[in-house]
C-alpha cells in the first residue's frame, strides 16, 4: 500500500525530508517514528499510523516532498503480530537512501479492552526524537505523566554527564560540547540538506546584498567578572545559569535605545530602513545540526535574572532540536560568541535582514595600565561588530559600539530599572 505525507503543520503544503528514520525490510508499528522533515527551521516526526512493513522509500534526504505525495510503500499487518525491526547502526544523511532507523521499541500488546495498545510506553513524538538523541530506550523510562506517559521532563535525569572513571581533574567547560558538532569525514561527499542548506542559503542572502564591514574594540570585564562571580550562587539557587552572555544581551538592548538605527531592518524592495521599537535580541546556537539563532523577546524590559532564563531554555531547545518556529522569528539585532571554544575575535556574517551583528571573543586576563600609569590585572573581551554599511556609517557604528562597552564596563547599572540604569 502506498502512504502519501500527511498533512504536518497547519499551512504546510510542502516539507524537506532530512532523514529516514526506517528502512525497506522494516517492521514498524502504529505510532513509530517514519522520518524527519523540515520547514523553517522547524524539524518534526512523521509517526507512522498503520502496522505493517517497509518495502519501498519514494523520497531522498534532501528533497522536498509536498502534502499527499507519495512517501512509502508498506504491508500492513495485524498491530497485534506487528514485531519492530531490531535497531541498526544508522546510517549517514548523505547516503542515497535512508539515514537512520528507530530503535528497538516493545512490542505492541492488547489492552484489556482487545485493541492494540500503542508501541512500548506512551510517548510524543517529540519525546521519542529526543530519547532516540540521548540513545534512552524508552522501555526504562518511568513515565509521569497520565497512565504512565513519558513526558520530556522525564528524560532530563539523561541529560546529566555520566560520571567518569578518571581520576584527572576534567578540563573546563567551553560552554559548547564539541563532541556534538560534525567536523566531517575525510574522503567524503556531503550533501547539503535541511539545517546546513537553511544555513548555506542565509549566509549567501546575507553576503550578497548586504557590504558588511567590521568594527572590533576591546572591553575591559573586570568589574562584569567580578559581578558574575557574586551572582552565580543565588542564581544556582534559583535555578537559573548565570552567563556573560545575559549581560552582553541586556548591554545591547540598552545601548539599541541610545543609537536607533542599528535596531533595524533594511527592506529592499521598499528602499526603506524600518526602525524597530522591539528589542528582540538573537543570540546563535551551536546545535548537532547546524547554527540557530533563538530570539529573546523584548529583551529590553527583562531583568539580567529573566534573560539567563530564556537563554537556557532556548539554548536548550536548539540543542534538542524542538525550538518553536515562533522563537525562531522577529529579531532585530543579533549576538555571537565563540569565545565559548576560545577565539579572541570574529568577523560575524549579518544575520539579514537585520543590519548589525555583535561577536563575543573569549574573556582573557591581561596586563593593563589603569588611570595612574600603574599596571593592573584585567579580564579582557574583544568585541566584533559587523554592520550594513548602507544603513549604519562608520561613526555610528563607533558609537553604538561605545555604548555596549559603557554599561559592560559598569554592569551594576544593567542589574537597575531602565530610567534609573540608562
Amino acid at each position: 500500500m502506498d502512504f502519501p505525507l500527511p498533512p504536518v503543520g497547519e499551512g504546510l503544503l510542502e516539507v524537506e525530508l532530512t532523514r529516514w528514520l526506517v528502512r525497506p525490510g522494516d517492521a514498524v508499528v502504529r505510532g513509530q517514528g517514519l522520518a524527519e522533515v523540515m520547514s523553517d527551521k522547524a524539524s518534526m516526526e512523521v509517526p507512522s499510523p498503520f502496522a505493517g512493513t517497509i518495502t519501498e522509500l519514494n523520497a531522498t534526504p534532501g528533497t522536498k516532498v509536498k502534502v499527499g505525495q507519495k512517501f512509502l510503500s508498506y504491508n500492513p499487518v495485524a498491530e497485534s503480530t506487528a514485531v519492530p525491526h531490531p535497531t541498526r547502526e544508522r546510517v549517514e544523511a548523505s547516503a542515497p537512501v535512508a539515514t537512520t532507523t528507530a530503535p528497538t521499541r516493545a512490542v505492541a500488546k492488547p489492552d484489556s479492552n482487545g485493541h492494540p495498545s500503542p508501541v512500548g510506553p506512551p510517548a510524543a513524538p517529540s519525546v521519542r526524537m529526543l530519547a532516540r538523541k540521548l540513545g534512552v530506550d524508552l522501555a526504562s523510562v518511568r513515565g509521569s505523566g497520565p497512565h504512565g506517559r513519558i513526558l520530556l521532563d522525564d528524560l532530563t535525569p539523561y541529560l546529566a554527564p555520566k560520571p567518569t572513571t578518571n581520576s584527572r581533574p576534567a578540563a573546563p567547560s567551553t560552554g559548547t560540547d564539541l563532541s556534538k558538532l560534525d567536523f566531517g569525514v575525510a574522503g567524503t561527499r556531503m550533501k547539503l540538506i535541511g539545517m546546513r542548506r537553511l544555513i548555506a542559503e542565509h549566509m549567501v542572502e546575507s553576503k550578497k546584498h548586504i557590504p558588511h564591514y567590521s568594527y572590533i574594540d576591546e572591553c575591559d570585564m573586570t568589574d562584569i567578572v567580578r559581578l558574575r562571580a557574586q551572582l552565580r550562587e543565588p542564581f544556582t539557587k534559583a535555578g537559573v545559569k548565570l552567563t556573560y552572555l545575559s549581560f552582553f544581551v541586556k548591554a545591547v538592548a540598552r545601548a539599541l535605545k541610545e543609537v536607533p538605527i542599528v535596531n533595524s531592518t533594511f527592506d529592499e524592495s521598499a528602499g526603506e530602513v524600518v526602525l524597530h521599537d522591539k528589542y528582540n535580541i538573537g543570540f546563535a546556537v551551536a546545535a548537532p545540526n547546524g547554527l540557530i539563532v533563538p530570539v529573546i523577546k523584548d529583551a529590553d524590559k527583562k531583568d539580567v535574572a529573566a534573560i539567563a532564563s530564556d537563554i537556557e531554555r532556548l539554548g536548550g531547545d536548539a540543542k534538542a532540536g524542538k525550538s518553536k518556529l515562533e522563537d525562531l522569528k522577529g529579531g532585530t539585532f543579533t549576538v555571537t560568541s565563540v569565545g565559548g571554544i576560545g577565539g579572541l575575535m570574529s568577523t560575524p556574517i549579518i544575520n539579514h535582514p537585520e543590519v548589525g551583528i555583535l561577536g563575543v571573543g573569549k574573556v582573557v586576563k591581561r596586563p593593563v595600565y589603569d588611570s595612574n600609569g600603574a599596571i593592573r590585572p584585567a579580564d579582557i573581551v574583544y568585541l566584533s561588530f559587523s554592520f550594513d554599511h548602507r544603513v549604519v556609517d562608520g561613526a555610528v557604528g563607533a558609537a553604538f559600539g561605545n555604548a555596549v562597552m559603557r554599561y559592560l564596563q559598569a554592569p551594576a547599572l544593567l542589574l537597575l530599572p531602565e530610567k534609573i540604569g540608562g
